[in-house]
């Protein structure tokens, strides 16, 4: 396969998934690991990828988003780990905010049942699987909903987070990297997001290792915000290491 041929399969195979990992796929392509590097780089330079921590995603324009169903088939066994290790964080917070995403779904879907607690949120999906349970009061942030993340943004959910006072929020992102924070890919969202930190007294960041190093449009938040940092263990502990002397506590399972 000529260098050409396989750029050009990365790149469609990194819009297909929504992302790729160096070691899938040079095993994928039968080449070396520093050759898919190599091409990630090129693509990078042409505007086509952005290059993530051991891995990649495509570069579809600042409004570029993954939809929840998508999410949906991507790396679930670690974001099922990483959401129960978050559950273990609650403490004695009385009020949470979960934030859109599979891995707070997963979040909201443990959450314990024998004590009450308030739950707020922007996703709908988030909200209908939880509505149901007794010791739960769900509160649901007003907007304009968007189609690929079936969460609510704008002023509206803004001035409803602005009368709150929260114990505990958990967060996601598109990208986290230690010189530009927590970013996304929309600016309504990232308002919505940076109101959820103003109001919330401790801070818990959710994320798949492929987040870390990558950056997008839209900054809402530094690593220095964040009480916690809640990974899986494709996250090295160098690089754990590197955010937790920002202040976050890490936790790779």
């Amino acid at each position: 396969m000529y260098a050409e041929e396989r750029r050009n399969r990365i790149l469609a195979l990194a819009r297909h998934q929504g992302r790729i990992e160096v070691t899938t796929t040079a095993v994928d392509l039968s080449v070396a690991p520093e050759t898919v590097r190599r091409d990630l780089s090129v693509l990078e330079r042409r505007g086509l990828l952005r290059r993530t921590y051991g891995g990649a995603y495509p570069v579809e324009g600042a409004g570029f988003e993954t939809g929840l169903l998508q999410r949906e088939t991507l790396h679930i066994q670690d974001k099922r780990r990483i959401a129960a290790e978050s559950l273990n964080l609650i403490g004695d917070a009385e009020t949470i905010f979960v934030d859109e995403g599979y891995t707070s779904q997963r979040l909201a879907a443990l959450l314990p049942g024998e004590r009450p607690l308030t739950v707020i949120t922007a996703s709908l999906s988030t909200a209908a699987a939880i509505v149901e349970s007794p010791q739960l009061s769900v509160i649901l942030l007003g907007g304009r909903v968007q189609g690929r993340t079936l969460a609510t943004v704008g002023s509206w959910a803004c001035t409803m987070l602005e009368r709150f006072a929260i114990d505990l929020a958990f967060l996601g992102s598109n990208g986290i990297s230690r010189e530009l924070g927590l970013t996304t890919t929309d600016p309504v969202m990232a308002d919505v997001k940076a109101k959820v930190l103003a109001v919330s007294r401790r801070r818990v960041f959710m994320g798949h290792h492929s987040k870390f190093g990558a950056s997008n449009f839209c900054r809402f938040a530094d690593v220095r915000d964040l009480e916690s940092i809640v990974t899986d263990t494709g996250l090295s502990s160098v690089e754990a290491h590197r955010y937790s002397v920002m202040g976050p506590r890490i936790y790779r399972v």
